[in-house]
């Protein structure tokens, strides 16, 4: 996947104070197609119909085709998260937590996702480490309302 437009390069943890409060970047479009929804099904064991028969999907589901998976929606995060941005001089990065998420609209096969990264929350930890709390907005193509929204909290250390 490609580097947004606007990709940002950020030298050391202490510029995340430039962003406090304020978007950090929009991802580029990414797919959503059905070889992943299926894929994704296959390694969850969660294979129920509305995301893998899209025969039965075209005639059953309100959605008249399948749909993703919310939590495959919240699994292309950290891909989409690598195109908006990244630090310098980190030795390693921690994925610690996702919260207040919420499933807004369906993400249907074979359309296209966005993520919209704003840095919520800093705190500084010991050994000169960082915790970002984001916010994040998943944003269907085409969709008035986003996919999903919540929190995702990242501890960076130097």
């Amino acid at each position: 996947m490609t580097e947004s437009s606007n990709f940002v390069v950020l030298p050391e943890l202490k510029a995340f104070q430039n962003y406090l409060g304020k978007p950090l970047g929009t991802s580029p479009w990414y797919p959503i197609t059905q070889a992943q929804i299926n894929a994704f099904a296959e390694t969850t064991g969660d294979r129920q119909w509305i995301h893998t028969d899209v025969e039965r999907a075209k005639k059953e589901s309100p959605f008249g085709q399948t749909i993703a998976h919310g939590y495959l929606t919240l699994a292309v995060i950290p891909v989409l998260v690598d195109t908006i941005f990244r630090i310098e001089k980190i030795s390693r990065t921690m994925n610690t937590g996702v919260s207040e998420i919420r499933f807004r609209t369906p993400v249907l096969s074979e359309s296209r996702i966005r993520l919209v990264l704003g840095v919520k929350n800093l705190r500084d930890l010991p050994g000169s480490a960082l915790r970002v709390t984001y916010a994040i907005t998943i944003e269907v193509e085409g969709e008035s309302k986003p996919a999903c929204t919540g929190e995702l909290t990242y501890v960076y250390f130097p």
